[in-house]
């Protein structure tokens, strides 16, 4: 897949998740600390992540639980502002992720000039959130609506603290995932954030699926990054990064070095 070297200057790329703190109109928003906190914080947590070495970064609302299918104007209007106060301090690509909503996740690229988007993008599933039902033709036309042809698209099949409707094996989802929306990427997670990503699914959806990027969502640690990339085409990493690997803690920049540093002698 010659598109992963050119945009992430590297095969088996690691995508660190930057989490924004909760933002103005969520439950648990800081409205002492104000906006100017979310963003210092949101600063801080990225220069971690690109100093300690990693390939690209994907801005995310992590912090806004409980989470939304669609979400209000001012989330990705302050997730705008964030991204826009330290774009000039970004040197490595990036991607943004409304959880859980794709039309705001393509709206906040068109702004911002992210070059991927996350999301649930197919599949009908009963979730904690509700029943979670997706439109993927509608949600295509909407990036080509933008301009935005090259914006790269990761379908996560695997949606957390969520079951496939259907009576579905995850290979067989994947199979017509790719043969129906033609994805760019096909993410594949553990039950939430933070919870390993089984190798043995991992690998049956590679199998199914060889012509298109399979990359492992959640739980990515030290420890396994090297099976899993052994499978995968890349892998998406939070919370290993977090202090102690908690995923409500801050980005550790010496737990970020230590697993970029297992990854390039992976690589």
């Amino acid at each position: 897949m010659q598109w992963i070297q050119q945009l992430f200057k590297t095969q088996k790329p690691i995508v660190a998740m930057c989490h924004f703190r909760a933002l103005p109109g969520d439950p648990y928003y800081d409205a002492d600390g104000g906006m100017q906190k979310v963003v210092d914080m949101a600063r801080t947590e990225f220069l971690a992540l690109q100093e300690g070495g990693v390939d690209a970064v994907m801005f995310s609302n992590e912090f806004s639980l409980p989470y939304l299918r669609k979400v209000k104007p001012e989330t990705t209007a302050a997730m705008a502002r964030i991204i826009g106060e330290i774009k000039s301090e970004i040197k490595i690509p990036f991607g943004v992720n409304v959880l859980w909503d794709p039309y705001a996740s393509i709206d906040l690229a068109a702004a911002t000039g992210a070059l991927f988007i996350r999301e649930i993008m197919s599949g009908v599933y009963a979730s904690d959130f509700g029943l979670w039902d997706t439109n993927t033709g509608e949600i295509m036309r909407h990036k080509m609506r933008l301009g935005l042809k090259d914006l790269k698209m990761f379908f996560n099949i695997v949606p957390e603290a969520a079951k496939y409707l259907a009576d579905r094996d995850i290979v067989e989802i994947a199979k017509t995932t790719v043969f129906n929306n033609r994805p760019d990427v096909i993410c594949v997670s553990g039950i939430t954030a933070g919870a390993s990503t089984d190798t043995n699914v991992l690998a049956s959806v590679k199998e199914a699926i060889p012509d298109t990027a399979v990359f492992a969502n959640t739980g990515c640690k030290v420890t396994t990054i090297e099976k899993i990339l052994s499978i995968a085409d890349g892998a998406v990493v939070g919370t290993t990064f977090k202090k102690d690997g908690i995923f409500e803690n801050h980005t550790d920049l010496d737990r970020v070095k230590e697993f970029m540093d297992k990854v390039r002698s992976i690589r």
